[in-house]
């Protein structure tokens, strides 16, 4: 009986002293668990959360070389643009001025601004001139035609450069462009270049290009 004595007191000496290590493990494997969420309010995680918004806040603002000849205060630059309805607005670039004479023969300054959420494809002066004169003049005395061409420059929702990447678009025509490209690199219908895009008016995405889009 004394031995049977000592062998009990012997295992509940051990495991009074083994108890608390077995707690404090137990403890410290329920931290462990807790920490893994917590990983997540760590400052270098948060920061790469971050850097997302910042990038497509840069990706938010107008892009390429004509983007330069953009008049940096008054109605024609950006901020400036930006309050005005789309005619309105490019009636102010002094860049755009065949295409506002264009769309004033065509009766259509009403309906561009007053429109909700599209996408303009603005041909700049020189995208024009590259039409022969006796061509550009035809087309300009076509009230029919010049709306045809025209409306075909406007797609019914505002695009983002991301959606230029590999994209094609019902235009206000009722034909349809396909655009292309990356970065600040675009291209509609494989002809027309990009040369100053994702410029905001107040109810347009505007892009202006190098050269006039024809319906197909």
């Amino acid at each position: 009986m004394n031995s049977m004595q000592i062998r009990r007191t012997g295992i509940a000496v051990a495991a009074a002293v083994l108890l608390p290590f077995a707690l404090a493990a137990c403890s410290d494997s329920s931290g462990d668990t807790k920490a893994a969420p917590a990983a997540a309010g760590d400052p270098a995680a948060a920061g790469a959360g971050e850097s997302a918004p910042a990038d497509a806040t840069a990706m938010d603002q107008p892009f390429g070389p004509a983007c330069a000849g953009v008049p940096k205060e008054g109605a024609g630059s950006f901020d400036g643009m930006a309050k005005d309805p789309v005619a309105t607005a490019a009636s102010n670039n002094p860049a755009l001025s065949t295409l506002v004479a264009a769309v004033k023969k065509a009766g259509l300054v009403d309906t561009l601004n007053n429109a909700k959420d599209i996408t303009v494809f603005a041909p700049t002066n020189d995208a024009f001139a590259k039409i022969p004169k006796a061509d550009l003049d035809k087309v300009l005395a076509d009230k029919a035609t010049l709306t045809k061409i025209l409306t075909y420059h406007v797609v019914g929702q505002k695009l983002t450069p991301e959606q230029l990447g590999n994209g094609s678009f019902e235009t206000l025509q009722k034909g349809m462009v396909t655009t292309k490209g990356s970065g600040e690199a675009y291209k509609v219908n494989g002809t027309a270049g990009v040369v100053c895009g994702n410029v905001k008016t107040a109810n347009a995405n505007v892009y202006i290009i190098d050269t006039v889009l024809m319906p197909k």
